[in-house]
């Protein structure tokens, strides 16, 4: 078994802490800024280059406050509503935690949409460019979550079962590692590999990215503690599962439109 010891706090200045899951939004965000325009050259051929990447840099402020709102009303609403109902500032202190993947990507969604049609540019060019640098911050992010001793797992008895002080005695799956491999490592390999596929229509990325991270999110959920005040839903599910059954329902639906119509 191995004893959690990670500290949470990067460095100390006293007045000001740098914590590790701080950067971890840092370098995801800096990294796919970087590895993003690089993906747009090779998905885009011809003028259409220039125009997609002049814009890029203006689409990451619209992104980062798609993440950081959607991020946060989407764990209000999916996982402690009637708290937040009766404490609203409460809503406002993001600094005291409560974040959701799921609500994070509906919020990244919403920006690339609104981007997109204020600046007349296809949005299924961003929404792969987009899905392909994820799971960089996606890995990032899991790493993170283990080192704050955060969304840990269920109790196990295997060798690599990890005992968080801060929680309790018990050795639990290292769920946090798991997603971080599936969701964020394997995940990249994936997508990415698409790159380097022939395809006439922007948008199959974007479908495989949801259909993929949902059916991780499902296989790493079952190895993840439920949240106290929530629990499990009818003995067995999870909202995160449930939400990602969702995503892999929207990402077929999304093929669907993809290929059912002509991409500009």
């Amino acid at each position: 078994m191995i004893v959690h010891n990670f500290d949470p706090i990067f460095i100390d200045f006293g007045i000001i802490q740098l914590r590790w899951y701080s950067l971890a939004y840092i370098f995801g965000i800096l990294i796919g800024w970087w590895y993003g325009k690089i993906l747009l050259k090779k998905q885009i051929e011809g003028y259409n280059v220039k125009i997609y990447l002049s814009k890029y840099d203006d689409l990451i402020t619209y992104l980062i406050i798609g993440i950081i709102i959607g991020g946060r009303l989407g764990y209000v609403f999916f996982y402690n509503l009637s708290f937040y109902l009766e404490n609203l500032s409460e809503i406002f202190k993001i600094w005291n935690g409560g974040m959701s993947f799921h609500g994070g990507l509906i919020g990244v969604a919403v920006s690339i949409i609104i981007f997109s049609k204020k600046n007349n540019l296809n949005s299924y060019v961003y929404f792969d460019t987009i899905s392909l640098v994820a799971p960089i911050g996606i890995f990032l992010g899991r790493i993170s979550n283990f080192i704050n001793a955060e969304l840990y797992g269920v109790p196990t008895e295997k060798p690599w079962g990890v005992i968080f002080p801060s929680v309790d005695t018990f050795a639990r799956h290292p769920s946090q590692i798991y997603e971080a491999l599936l969701e964020g490592l394997i995940l990249f390999l994936i997508l990415n590999l698409l790159v380097f596929f022939k395809r006439n229509k922007f948008g199959l990325i974007s479908g495989v990215f949801l259909i993929f991270y949902g059916l991780f999110r499902i296989i790493c959920e079952q190895f993840r503690e439920p949240d106290d005040h929530i629990g499990y839903i009818f003995n067995y599910l999870s909202i995160g599962t449930l939400l990602s059954f969702g995503m892999i329902l929207f990402g077929i639906i999304f093929l669907k439109i993809v290929y059912g119509k002509e991409n500009k």
